[in-house]
């Protein structure tokens, strides 16, 4: 099982940035359901009244069995805020007793309980250029800050980088691409004809802004690769933002 996990930041808000919103529990009616590759599920959930989130934001999705016994777990949103349904995607987990329920027994009609938006350090609201850097399913919070980016008419002040084993495990894989993201895969070659291989510093530094924040997503060890190849590059780490991912214990 993996439970995201993200940060708030303190100093900047004490500094006169804007709260991230964030709201409680409510009540979910799922409205689409899409299988895209064996490897996770993408919902569509109506929420009434529900409180628009930012790029980058997530909810937690609590299940509850008859004899009263909850899980519940953190997903990224990867709808951007004007979208009138929220977006998750959510990678099966051999042994995730939520994202198994997700993926294999939810079905359109389904009502869920979430509780969000959460989160105001891992986030973007196309002010300022950004590079987004994620890994697996961390790309998710990546492609809603895409997405929000290009709505708002701002595409140019995003760059990407993403990676995967292959492409058909990459969630989003054509929207990165139709947006010209760094597209990097470890099993196979690349599209774009990149030899298979993990993503490197040069290439990491090639695409950093000359400011705003530096934004990687993906597993604790993912993450921690992308903060040292950015630093080891000379990148000051105070511009980096990192939501990571792993085991929930």
């Amino acid at each position: 099982m993996t439970e995201q996990v993200g940060e708030l930041d303190a100093d900047e808000h004490s500094r006169g940035r804007r709260r991230a919103p964030a709201g409680g529990w409510r009540t979910a009616v799922v409205r689409e359901v899409a299988h895209p590759s064996p490897h996770g599920v993408r919902l569509r959930l109506e929420v009434p009244d529900r409180v628009d989130h930012w790029p980058g934001q997530h909810y937690v999705i609590r299940l509850t069995a008859e004899d009263g016994y909850t899980a519940q777990r953190s997903y990224s949103v990867a709808s951007d805020p004007a979208d009138p349904l929220l977006e998750f995607w959510v990678e099966r987990l051999d042994e995730g007793e939520v994202s198994g329920f997700l993926a294999d027994v939810v079905e359109p009609g389904d009502e869920l309980e979430i509780r969000g938006p959460i989160g105001g350090w891992f986030v973007w609201t196309a002010t300022e250029p950004m590079l987004g850097v994620g890994g697996g399913s961390g790309v998710v919070p990546i492609v809603a800050m895409l997405r929000h980016a290009i709505r708002v008419g701002q595409p140019d002040l995003v760059r990407l980088a993403v990676a995967s084993r292959t492409l058909a495990e990459l969630p989003y894989a054509d929207e990165f691409a139709a947006a010209g993201a760094l597209i990097v895969l470890s099993r196979e070659d690349a599209p774009d004809g990149r030899a298979a291989a993990r993503i490197t510093g040069d290439e990491l530094a090639a695409l950093v802004p000359p400011t705003g924040p530096c934004l990687a997503c993906g597993s604790t060890a993912f993450t921690g690769a992308v903060v040292r190849l950015l630093a080891d590059h000379g990148v000051d780490v105070r511009r980096v933002r990192v939501e990571s991912f792993g085991p929930s214990g």
